[in-house]
C-alpha cells in the first residue's frame, strides 16, 4: 500500500478517534452538568434545566447511585409537570425501584396510573352495546388498577389523605375486589413503617 495512502488512513482514524472522544464525557463533566441542572431548578429557570436534564440523560449512568437516583426523579418531575406522561412514568420507576421507601414517587406514579384507569373507564362505559370488546377493557381496566393501587397504598401509608383513601377504596370496589379493602388497613400500617420524604443524593 503507499505510504500517502497509509498517511490518510491514519489521519481519518485520529480524526474518528477525536469525535468519539469529544462526544464522551466524564463522570466529573457529567456530575457538574447535574449541579448546574439543579441550580437551574432551585432558581426556576424550567427551560433551561429541562434543556441540561436533555444533556445528562445519554450519560446520567455516570453520575453516582444516589445523585443518579435524584436526577431521575427530577427530570421525571419536569416531564411530569409538561403533560410527557409516558415518559415521566419511565424515570419514575426507575426511582420507585431504586429507592422504594420514597412515598413521593409513588404518588406520583399512582396518580399517573390512575390516569390510564380514567381513560379505560370512558371507552369502558362507551363500549355497553359490545360484549367482547367490553370484556376486554373491563380486564384491561382491572390491569391498570393493580398497577395504580400499590403506588396509591404508599403514598397513602406514608402522608395519609382523605382523597387518596377514598380512591383506593373505589379501586378495589370497582374491580370486585371486598378482601383488598378488608385488608387495606393492615397493609397500610405495614407499608407505614419505612418512609423516605426526601431523596439524598450523597
Amino acid at each position: 500500500m503507499p505510504q500517502c495512502m497509509l498517511k490518510k488512513i491514519f489521519i481519518l482514524i485520529v480524526i474518528v478517534f477525536a469525535g468519539f472522544s469529544a462526544k464522551a464525557q466524564t463522570a466529573d463533566e457529567v456530575y457538574n452538568q447535574y449541579l448546574d441542572f439543579n441550580l437551574a431548578r432551585l432558581q426556576g429557570e424550567k427551560d433551561k434545566a429541562s434543556d441540561l436534564g436533555e444533556k445528562i440523560l445519554p450519560n446520567a449512568e455516570k453520575l453516582p447511585e444516589k445523585a443518579r437516583t435524584n436526577f431521575y426523579f427530577s427530570i421525571g418531575k419536569i416531564y411530569e409537570d409538561t403533560k410527557q406522561l409516558q415518559k415521566a412514568r419511565f424515570y419514575y420507576e426507575k426511582v420507585a425501584a431504586a429507592a422504594p421507601d420514597y412515598y413521593v414517587v409513588h404518588r406520583a406514579l399512582g396518580y399517573i396510573y390512575l390516569e390510564d384507569v380514567k381513560i379505560i373507564e370512558k371507552k369502558l362505559n362507551a363500549s355497553l352495546n359490545d360484549q367482547a370488546l367490553n370484556a376486554q377493557l373491563t380486564k384491561d381496566y382491572s390491569s391498570a388498577v393493580k398497577k395504580a393501587l400499590p403506588h396509591l397504598e404508599k403514598a397513602q401509608a406514608c402522608d395519609p389523605s382523605d382523597e387518596t383513601l377514598a380512591i383506593i377504596k373505589l379501586l378495589y370496589k370497582n374491580i370486585h375486589d371486598p378482601r383488598g379493602v378488608s385488608t387495606l388497613d393492615g397493609r397500610l400500617k405495614e407499608l407505614s413503617k419505612n418512609c423516605i420524604d426526601v431523596l439524598s443524593d450523597r
